[in-house]
């Protein structure tokens, strides 16, 4: 995906196994997707409640999160219930996600690619930031979205 570039119009099944749109936020509300390579591993979780601590923050912008992995939705509600997250998770068991949105495998392709993607309210890409270094993420996808605040 390349700045400027529509969310892609897929559907996924989210940690409460209901089918998931992008479509139903465009218009709305802008949102960062952010792929992650693992349900529970130490960097996913320390990635995930950095984004859990400032989800007001994102809240109070109109914006929406949402973590992408390949693991199953149950997996991703056990993940979501653990950690007390309260944002969307979805999952990517047939890696659709990951490439529509062109995230790449780091670590001579040992591990699925950890990727944020900060869209506005029309589903137009903003802002990817791709680092292995899960504790950049949130602070990178928060300083965009106080950037183009309507």
């Amino acid at each position: 995906m390349k700045l400027g570039d529509k969310v892609p119009d897929i559907v996924l099944t989210d940690q409460n196994g209901a089918n998931f749109s992008f479509e139903k936020l465009r218009g709305k509300k802008s949102f960062v997707v952010y792929f992650y390579p693992k349900d529970f591993t130490p960097g996913c979780t320390k990635q995930a409640c950095s984004f859990r601590d400032s989800y007001e923050d994102f809240r109070e912008l109109g914006a929406e999160v949402i973590g992408i992995s390949a693991d199953s939705q149950e997996s991703h509600t056990k993940f979501a219930n653990k950690y007390n997250l309260p944002y969307i998770f979805l999952s990517d068991e047939n890696k659709k996600a990951r490439e529509a949105f062109g995230v790449k495998p780091n670590l001579l392709g040992l591990l699925p690619g950890r990727e944020t993607f900060v869209f506005d309210k029309e589903g137009k890409l903003l802002h990817k930031f791709n680092s292995m270094n899960a504790g950049r993420h949130m602070p990178e996808a928060l300083t965009v979205l106080r950037k183009n605040k309507d």
